[in-house]
């Protein structure tokens, strides 16, 4: 196949991560993978090659101090035969329109993968949220908004918290879309309050997910999850809930690492305790339960099992080559690069990809949504019991694949994914 379809920026909108690593390509070539997996027609390849809708905006928004600053943003949708395009809203310094569209990609597959009606999707502004204060914050949110409303309603485009944005600036989107349409569209926006028709459960279930493809893999691969040791990258707000629930269910967690450092204890981290400490202090740093350790040294720490959560391209082929761990389940978007994927392969290293491990969130959303259109709230036991429904079929279905086809997990997730957009669009026929 040619080269993957640029996402064009230029001047000082390009993307200043995309010389180090470029997502666009590395999700392009696991599409290619999956499409030669499945024998896909080379029409519908070359469609999920290119993204369908890429929209860049200004984000001019009058600062405390009264200068205006311009801020670039983006929303993109890679596919949407399979329903409106569903994906977060981040916020930060190093986001570019190729990440973007890479995670929109992503959403593509993930829907897919756990079978929802929705399509996939991402949003961004580049900008430092630490640096702002609540009203410059309020005010970007709600600019951005404005500038990609002709894109959002619960019929075409459902975002959702991501990176650096939260249940609060979901609110702010919400009220935008209403004001500009005079009326409640609730189910245009998922990650809400619950004063605002949020889901219960729902910010604890991109972890709970993730928990669950653990319990899923260690059982498949006859691996004992009591005692076991794990490394986790990302103490923020899915890689702390999943440290605590994989510390509650009776595993090791052995080393943790966010922005700030990194700490060990190969007894044995008390989260609990680390918790509380990031909670007074902002980062794991500091904290006397562990020995401090260089951020390069977290993946040659003795371990069973790897949890990235953080951000993508976490994991390189170097750092592939020296993991202890036998196990590798993807809470992150996209942490593993493709040269690691080959290390991993090579090494015979299990990885539960991101497309499946982390796709609790994306279900609770959905449920969400579903929630908001029907206008009645799901009690607690309907959201956990049909989270864990949804994950567990999603495991064992891509796990069969993974044996039927005799490949890792991320190409069977994959093949899996692309066979079911690829279905749809060929029920649908091409317009006109």
């Amino acid at each position: 196949m040619p080269d993957p379809a640029p996402v064009m920026v230029t001047g000082e909108m390009a993307d200043p991560a995309a010389a180090a690593y470029d997502p666009w390509a590395a999700v392009v070539q696991r599409i290619d993978d999956a499409a030669a997996l499945v024998g896909l027609n080379p029409d519908i390849h070359r469609m999920l090659r290119v993204p369908k809708r890429v929209l860049q905006v200004s984000v001019p928004v009058r600062m405390d101090d009264g200068h205006v600053e311009v801020f670039s943003g983006w929303r993109i949708h890679h596919d949407t035969t399979r329903g409106p395009a569903k994906g977060g809203i981040r916020f930060h310094p190093l986001t570019g329109a190729a990440e973007v569209a890479a995670l929109a990609a992503d959403m593509t597959l993930k829907t897919a993968v756990v079978d929802i009606p929705f399509g996939g999707g991402k949003g961004g502004v580049r900008c430092d949220p630490r640096l702002l204060s609540e009203g410059e914050l309020e005010r970007l949110t709600r600019r951005y908004t404005f500038e990609i409303a002709s894109l959002l309603g619960p019929d075409s485009d459902v975002p959702a918290p991501d990176v650096n944005t939260d249940e609060r600036v979901m609110a702010w989107v919400l009220d935008t879309i209403d004001m500009l349409h005079g009326r409640s569209l609730p189910g245009t926006v998922t990650g809400k309050p619950l004063s605002v028709g949020g889901m219960k459960l729902h910010s604890g279930a991109t972890a709970s997910g993730v928990v669950r493809c653990v319990r899923a893999v260690f059982a498949a691969l006859g691996m004992d999850l009591v005692r076991a040791r794990v490394v986790v990258q990302g103490f923020g707000k899915v890689g702390g809930p999943l440290a605590f629930l994989l510390w509650s269910a009776g595993m090791r967690v052995v080393a943790v690492a966010d922005i700030g450092g990194a700490v060990h204890n190969p007894g044995g981290l008390d989260i609990g305790l680390l918790s509380d400490h990031v909670a007074a202090t902002g980062s794991v740093s500091g904290f006397d339960g562990g020995a401090a350790i260089a951020a390069g040294d977290l993946w040659s720490v003795e371990s069973e099992l790897v949890v990235p959560a953080a951000l993508e391209g976490a994991i390189d082929a170097a750092d592939a080559a020296k993991l202890s761990a036998k196990v590798v389940v993807e809470a992150a978007n996209g942490p593993t690069t493709p040269d690691a994927d080959a290390v991993f392969d090579e090494r015979g290293v299990t990885v539960v990809p991101d497309i499946l491990a982390n796709a609790g969130g994306v279900t609770a959303s959905y449920f969400e949504w579903a929630q908001s259109r029907q206008g009645f709230a799901w009690d607690e036991d309907l959201v956990a019991t049909r989270l864990g429904n949804t994950m567990d079929t999603a495991f064992e279905a891509v796990w069969a694949r993974a044996q039927t086809l005799r490949v890792s997990m991320r190409r069977a997730a994959g093949a899996l994914a692309v066979q079911r957009v690829a279905d749809a669009i060929a029920a649908r026929g091409l317009f006109p």
